[in-house]
């Protein structure tokens, strides 16, 4: 019983950290972290199609559309046609966007990504082989996840209160 104990505890803190970085994020760019990583991988493609960005983010059209649908309130995003080939949509970056990344705090998932780099390719091995066990007894192998360390679902509402 200790040793699940010890897993429940590191699991507990793996969602508090991120539910703590979650709360600094938004409230220090008013985002959503998904939102944050659709605005860096546009940053980071130049503008592509809603189809390329859910490609790069590992996510469904259907969750990238959503959070666009966001950001393209907050006035973050732009969408066009496309003027070479009237069928694509693109996606681009706005100014106000682009000022918001420059003083954006990292995503979890940076720091994360650092760290797990420096380790050796078997502890790597190890610890995906560990969590996508883990994800498998907890019936989670097909749920949406995109390579974002954020909580609750990727398209969920800002509050109640920002929609009304």
């Amino acid at each position: 019983m200790e040793r699940i104990n010890e897993v429940l505890v590191a699991l507990r803190r793996i969602i508090r950290a991120t539910d703590l970085h979650s709360k600094y994020l938004a409230k220090n760019t008013g985002l959503t972290s998904p939102q944050m990583l659709l605005l860096q991988t546009l940053r980071n493609k130049g503008e592509d199609t809603v189809g390329g960005v859910a490609k790069e983010m590992s996510l469904s059209q259907a969750t990238v559309t959503t959070i666009l649908d966001r950001l393209e309130k907050k006035a973050l995003v732009i969408r066009e046609r496309s003027t070479s080939d009237r069928r694509k949509v693109l996606v681009y970056l706005s100014d106000n966007a682009l000022e918001i990344l420059k003083d954006a705090p990292l995503p979890l998932q940076e720091q994360f990504t650092r760290q797990f780099s420096d380790l050796q390719d078997w502890e790597q091995l190890m610890i995906i082989s560990s969590l996508s066990r883990i994800a498998q007894m907890m019936d989670a192998q097909h749920i949406d996840a995109a390579p974002v360390l954020d909580v609750g679902t990727l398209d969920r509402q800002e509050s109640d209160s920002e929609e009304k």
